[in-house]
């Protein structure tokens, strides 16, 4: 009988959870068909059967979780008995379910609600949410976890209970207690996952900082002509931001080294250049990946990464589309922040922070003239990229960036 087991849908993933099942004990599969929602870290992705047959078990229910390669459900040839699927996970012994918090309307019963997967039911009971009143959307209008978390941050928040006796609440710090002072959130996966992942990033990898001052007036100028003959033609706007991928992807074609990875007793040298593009969403940071940014036109470059930005916070991107990438760029330049260092997004070796472009004084031929200045940052993991080494990719990324006809070349 063959198992369907968790898949692997992103290079950070660890386990998965069950956001929906598309076929119910009972119903035939065919190779290709859709049988599940899967929640990773980074999207919520379409799990296909690999296999013809008819699924006769769910494992793990709506809701419910599973480490990468465990089995979730089993498919046969329809003589297997039926199980009936579980509604809901059991919850753990040891973390008892919360009433819902006070002065919040009471769920109401199972009959009549509107439709809202398991997950969603078991959040919107966490967190005092009425289904009644959440519009899903979902498939049809179910209702899902982001429908029950936007709802539960647009609510008032109800009267904090009265606190304690002080002989009862000695270890109150350590504890996720919501008090009229603090609201106690539910941390989202995705941002528990980069959590983990940035942490070991910072103890395991010996970070670097390296920093320039990026003379970006004729870019500037560049990308407003640039954008000029695009909007003309029906084309996608170039921003500051594509320039810079496309001139990242420029110098690590001249410098291998820095296109690498640490891998314990080895170094992997990359043949191909896939640039990553941080993406902020509600619920953290995404990192989609232009591949082969190097032999993208900026054109092509600008229409990719809006492309994979809009995916992004749809929570739409696929796996391919998160994974492979050599190398990273982080701008906040859009926020107004100057400069900054960036946590290096592993197994990569290193990433660049972009800062906003600012005017100063700058001397030119005798004279201060105003300038556009632009100040980037790079991380380096000094196991594979030591200081000079980083430094003459510095050197050659300033000079593509400086004189901006070469980045079209």
């Amino acid at each position: 009988m063959p198992e369907i087991t968790m898949p692997r849908l992103s290079d950070t993933m660890e386990s998965g959870v069950i956001a929906a099942w598309h076929k119910h004990v009972g119903d035939p599969v065919t190779a290709g068909d859709v049988i599940a929602d899967i929640e990773t870290d980074k999207a919520i992705m379409e799990l296909e059967a690999y296999d013809d047959g008819v699924l006769e078990r769910i494992i793990v229910p709506e809701g419910g979780s599973a480490p990468i390669g465990a089995p979730i459900g089993l498919l046969g040839d329809g003589t297997g008995a039926p199980e009936p699927v579980a509604e809901e996970p059991p919850a753990p012994a040891a973390a008892p379910e919360r009433a819902p918090a006070p002065g919040a309307p009471p769920i109401p019963p199972r009959e009549g609600r509107p439709p809202a997967s398991p997950l969603a039911r078991r959040l919107a009971r966490d967190l005092g949410v009425d289904l009644g009143g959440v519009q899903g959307s979902g498939p049809n209008g179910r209702i899902i976890r982001a429908d029950i978390e936007a709802a539960a941050a647009s609510a008032e928040p109800a009267p904090a209970p009265a606190a304690p006796p002080a002989a009862e609440t000695e270890d109150v710090a350590t504890e996720d207690v919501a008090t009229e002072d603090v609201e106690v959130l539910p941390l989202p996966r995705m941002q528990r996952v980069a959590a983990e992942r940035l942490t070991r990033s910072k103890q395991e990898a010996p970070h670097i900082y390296l920093t320039r001052s990026v003379d970006v007036t004729d870019l500037l100028a560049l990308r407003a002509t640039l954008n000029e003959a695009m909007v003309a033609a029906g084309g996608p706007k170039v921003s500051v931001n594509d320039l810079v991928v496309k001139a990242v992807a420029g110098a690590l074609r001249g410098h291998p080294e820095i296109n690498v990875s640490y891998a314990g007793d080895t170094v992997r040298r990359h043949r191909r250049v896939h640039v990553g593009v941080a993406v902020a969403v509600e619920s953290g940071l995404l990192v989609p990946v232009v591949h082969d940014a190097d032999r993208m036109s900026v054109s092509e470059i600008a229409a990719r990464t809006r492309e994979l930005s809009v995916k992004a916070r749809e929570r739409k991107l696929r796996p391919e589309e998160m994974s492979g990438g050599t190398f990273t760029v982080s701008n906040l330049g859009m926020y107004g922040i100057e400069q900054f260092t960036a946590v290096i997004n592993p197994p990569e070796a290193a990433i660049l922070a972009v800062g906003a472009a600012t005017e100063e004084l700058r001397p030119r031929d005798g004279v201060p003239v105003v300038r556009s200045i632009m100040r980037v940052t790079m991380s380096c993991d000094h196991r594979v990229v030591d200081g000079a080494t980083g430094a003459r990719f510095l050197q050659a990324l300033t000079a593509l960036l400086e004189a901006p006809l070469r980045i079209l070349a």
